[in-house]
Parts: C-alpha cells; structure tokens; sequence
C-alpha cells in the first residue's frame, strides 16, 4: 500500500501551470527518486505535497487526503520537507536550528539530538557553533537532522547535491540509505545528478513539463536509452 500517492496533481505559481496532472506513488520503506532537467516541475512536485503552492488534484498520505492542509498541518501528519537551498537559520546555533526541527513533536529533544549525534558525529561537537558558518555540506546535513528531529514517516529532499563536491554528496546519500534501510524511512528525493539518485532509489519517476514522462524501477530507466542519454550523459 502507498503511503504517499499522487493523483492528477496541478499546481501554479500566479497564473503559471506548473504541474499538469502529475501522477506518483511511493510505498512505505521505499526511496523513489523524481528527475528531470531544470524546470520541470521537481521542486514544484514536492511544494505540492508539502503545501507550500497553490495545487489541485488529489494527494493523500497515510490513507488521509491532503486536500487544503497547509505546510504545518503537512508536517504534523509526519511529512519533513528540506528545501532545495538548504533552508538553515543561520544566525541560530546548530542546536537552535536542530532543536526548531522538533517543534511539532512534544517532550524532550535530548535524545533526538544525541541521535543526530550518531548520524552525523560532528553535529555534538558544534551545537553551539552558528549555523551561518558551517561548510556547504555541513549545512546540508545540519538541514537533513533538522527534518529528522520530528521523527518523520516521510522525508521530502529536494536537490540535496546541489553545489557539493562529490565526495560530500556521497556521504549524504549514504547518510539517507542508512536510515532507509535502519530506520524504514521512506524518502521521496528530487535530484539532477540522476546516476546517484538511481543507485539510491528502488523506483524513479522523470518529468518533463510538469508532466509525468517516464517512471519505473531504477534499473529499468537505467538501461532506457532515452533517459541514460538525456540524464545520465551515455
């Protein structure tokens, strides 16, 4: 069964279709990777869910439908969004911005920030560092445990490499399949760099203005000519 599915999905920016009609699911314990060229409707896809844009169709998470919940209701239900940008508070501590990750959850964030701690060692050392002058790929991670803190059934990781080195956008990915396969996080993650996302990913979808263009397992649109040439450069 689907823990998210999407179902004739529009979405707009003022008068501006920028989805149109997309249809995806993604089942509980699953990674499932949304690509596409600039444009396309990927950062769109996961604003649609989360509520942060005008949007139509049906969405349902959980068995409920999403209908006009706004971004907090969203995240109450379970559903972590992090922005493509990173989106940390840079003038708050990495505890700060860890411990705002949390705000939808009640009782102590103690245990969530040792648990950070195991994550992404580096975070216990730099609690009271401000997030402003943390790496780009420390604020990445510091963005990742900030969604996690609430404990999520399901994460939304829009463009997570975008401007890292390679080696950071490894240890990232490698962070998140930890916690797919150790903790049965499901993750929905938009990302360009299309060869680590379908290693990553058990199914991908591709869109291609605001539509659906191809979806299947990974393998599958691995070994499609159309896409290894238009995404993964061979």
């Amino acid at each position: 069964m689907a823990l998210l599915e999407l179902r004739d999905v529009e979405a707009r920016y003022g008068p501006v279709r920028a989805l149109q009609g997309v249809s995806l699911a993604v089942d509980e314990g699953q990674i499932v990777a949304v690509l596409g060229a600039n444009g396309a409707g990927k950062t769109t896809t996961l604003r649609a869910i989360s509520g942060t844009v005008r949007r139509s169709g049906d969405i349902a998470f959980a068995g409920k439908k999403l209908g006009r919940r706004g971004p907090e209701a969203v995240a109450k239900l379970g559903v972590a969004h992090v922005p493509e940008g990173r989106g940390t508070f840079s003038e708050l501590t990495v505890e700060e911005n860890l411990r705002l990750g949390a705000y939808t959850r009640r009782g102590s964030s103690e245990a969530d920030i040792r648990r950070m701690g195991v994550y992404f060692p580096w975070i216990e050392e730099r609690l009271g560092q401000h997030a402003g002058t943390l790496s780009g790929g420390e604020q990445q991670m510091l963005a990742l445990a900030r969604a996690l803190m609430s404990h999520p059934r399901l994460l939304l990781l829009d463009e997570p490499s975008l401007g890292l080195a390679p080696l950071v956008t490894r240890e990232i990915f490698r962070i998140v399949v930890e916690l797919n396969q150790e903790e049965g996080l499901t993750v929905l993650v938009v990302e360009q760099n299309a060869a680590i996302a379908l290693e990553v990913a058990s199914r991908a979808y591709v869109l291609e203005v605001g539509e659906v263009a191809v979806s299947g397992t990974s393998d599958e649109l691995a070994r499609d000519e159309s896409v290894r040439k238009s995404y993964l450069g061979y």
